[in-house]
């Protein structure tokens, strides 16, 4: 059963809430990490929500920075508890995106530009595997099954009858031509997108080759926005080795401003239905 504390998203609150006291206190993440006799970079990883924070973290912490008021502390111990537990995910071994799914699994939406191949929450299974076969050939059988398995787990946030993922997804017509798997699973993703785009929570539009040059020619990138004010929208740039995090306000903002000017470029929702339609009756003849 799925817990209700997502541990990704204690951890970046947890994160910011400790940022947050160290400023107030006038103090850099070097000082900090000499008083504690730690490396620098672990300071930041805690505050940037990517490291696990023990409540000796937390202690230790609240020690330099003075925290007076036990209550504060009392609460920043517990969130600390809560972070270290493990989300759904956790139970297929080590995932390499993890720390995206745990924002993914808590994001109220999210906006995609994929100019290579259908986004993983609208994959059928067939498509899905050819793609994690293709992109990392290397993976055993069962690798490949597990990261699939995740994949098919982490689309339930689209079909939740409470609270589902508002998504938003621009397409490069590159997705649509690329043959993943065999023109019948093309067919069949098609016509997948299509049906999917009939929930009123999820929009797709198409980016035509004929648009030349657009704002999302430099690669893939999604905007992950929360409920809770509390948490400041993401921006997530996959890579191959390691993945990108961008959560500055000016950074969250200019990718926001990128991502209308595709929308702009892109075929409405309406010529974009037709145009995947047409392509899937081409892999059908």
């Amino acid at each position: 059963m799925t817990s209700n504390v997502n541990p990704t998203v204690r951890r970046r609150r947890l994160g910011q809430e400790l940022r947050k006291l160290r400023e107030d206190k006038g103090m850099t993440a070097e000082q900090v990490a000499e008083r504690l006799l730690v490396s620098q970079s672990k300071i930041s990883r805690l505050e940037n929500g990517r490291r696990s924070i023990s409540q000796r973290d937390v202690r230790d912490l609240c020690g330099v920075y003075e925290v007076q008021d036990q209550r504060i502390v009392d609460s920043l111990m517990e969130m600390a508890k809560d972070s270290r537990q493990q989300g759904w995910w956790h139970a297929f071994g080590d995932i390499p995106y993890s720390i995206y799914i745990g924002l993914e699994t808590d994001a109220q939406s999210l906006r995609v530009y994929e100019p290579q191949v259908v986004t993983g929450l609208l994959q059928t299974r067939a498509y899905a595997e050819a793609i994690v076969r293709g992109g990392s050939p290397e993976n055993s059988v069962e690798e490949v099954e597990k990261r699939v398995q995740v994949r098919m787990r982490r689309q339930e946030r689209i079909s939740a009858e409470e609270n589902p993922l508002r998504l938003w997804v621009v397409l490069d017509e590159a997705a649509l031509r690329r043959v993943v798997g065999d023109r019948n699973v093309m067919r069949e993703q098609l016509e997948y997108v299509v049906d999917m785009m009939q929930q009123p929570h999820v929009t797709v539009q198409v980016l035509p080759f004929e648009m030349g040059a657009h704002t999302g020619i430099t690669g893939q990138y999604a905007i992950l926005e929360f409920a809770d004010t509390a948490d400041a929208s993401v921006v997530y740039i996959e890579g191959v080795t390691s993945d990108l995090y961008l959560e500055k306000a000016l950074d969250v903002q200019k990718y926001s401003v990128m991502y209308e000017h595709l929308r702009a470029q892109a075929l409405n929702v309406d010529q974009s239905r037709q145009f995947i339609l047409n392509v899937a009756k081409e892999y059908a003849r």
